[in-house]
């Protein structure tokens, strides 16, 4: 396990042109003290690494040092070789990268592993679109992804509610949902998400040979941003899909389970809004006398809540609005004269 920890600080230090203590003992899950010792074990196999001292110093290695790992075990080559979703990349037009940079990869294996490929593809596969959808590629995915790739700004239009709009985008990430793609992008200094199926027309603007934002040269030349390190698109992309879920949840029913009705509850409506209706509900006025369960739970509409609620069939009776509980109703006499 050492030994493995001594390599990973190895490749952290070859990525990165310095690193301090304490980044190092987040990044290996220790010590700064076990950082300190770690150093110096590899300073005594012969692995250049040289400490600055002072408040902005660091670890680093020193005279261009690169070392080459090639003892991939087998968990570790298959694991490489399964990373790779090839439905998204065949979308955004990297197929042919992918395909090239798994034929290195194999060609590096030892003989006995190079198996590993078809071994990953054969037992896991990812289909990401939902049931009963027809997957789409948006036209403009391969631009949009290239642009990504390469920190390019873009100039791009879209539909919002009908009505195209252009905007201005620093394009930082694609996130791929239930087989809809979406771009999160920097616009006006803010983060934004903007569905990639509903982009008309894009443009990369001539950033001119070596020009920043002002014509001036710098990082930026060629129509390139700066990218903000801080930036974490999972971490962004999980806050953005949590508020949107609860956004939607505009108006409020009333339900009475039956036990069985408050293990249903999350498997028919939204999912965090059900946990939290019956949280709620269990910390207020609990249980009745019969088992059953009051809870207030927060719905996108009463259509949409007439449609999930259904679900919970007689072990929920919706209370309020009077207006859903009549149609619960009329649908339950429906239903009895049917099966009559």
């Amino acid at each position: 396990m050492r030994a493995a920890r001594l390599i990973k600080m190895v490749l952290l230090l070859q990525a990165r042109p310095s690193m301090t203590g304490p980044e190092l003992a987040q990044e290996l899950e220790v010590s700064e003290r076990t950082v300190a010792r770690d150093v110096l074990s590899l300073s005594e196999a012969g692995v250049p690494v040289y400490a600055d001292r002072g408040r902005s110093g660091g670890y680093r290695l020193i005279g261009g040092y690169r070392t080459r790992l090639t003892g991939l075990g087998r968990s570790e080559a298959e694991a490489l070789f399964l990373s790779g979703v090839p439905s998204a990349l065949r979308e955004m037009g990297l197929a042919d990268a992918a395909s090239a940079a798994r034929l290195k990869v194999s060609a590096a294996l030892l003989p006995e592993l190079r198996d590993a490929a078809t071994g990953a593809a054969q037992r896991f596969h990812l289909d990401a679109p939902a049931w009963y959808q027809e997957p789409r590629t948006p036209a403009l995915l391969p631009a949009v992804a290239g642009a990504v790739w390469d920190d390019r700004r873009i100039t791009a239009r879209y539909l919002r509610k009908d009505i195209e709009v252009e905007r201005q985008l620093e394009p930082y990430g694609l996130v791929l949902k239930a087989g809809v793609w979406y771009l999160a992008a920097r616009a006006q200094g803010d983060f934004r998400v903007y569905r990639v199926d509903r982009f008309t027309a894009m443009e990369v603007p001539d950033g001119g040979e070596g020009g920043g934002e002002d014509g001036a040269e710098g990082p930026t030349g060629g129509g390139r941003f700066i990218r903000d390190e801080a930036f974490d698109l999972p971490a962004f992309w999980a806050e953005r899909a949590a508020q949107f879920a609860r956004s939607l949840l505009r108006e409020e029913v009333v339900v009475r389970l039956s036990t069985h009705g408050v293990r249903r509850l999350p498997h028919v409506t939204e999912r965090a809004a059900a946990e939290e209706a019956i949280d709620a509900a269990r910390s207020g006025d609990g249980p009745d006398a019969q088992g059953r369960l009051t809870v207030r739970l927060a719905v996108e509409s009463a259509e949409v809540a007439y449609a999930q609620l259904l679900g919970l069939g007689p072990e929920g009776e919706v209370l309020h609005p009077p207006a859903l509980r009549e149609r619960f109703a009329a649908a339950a006499r429906r239903t009895a004269a049917l099966y009559a």
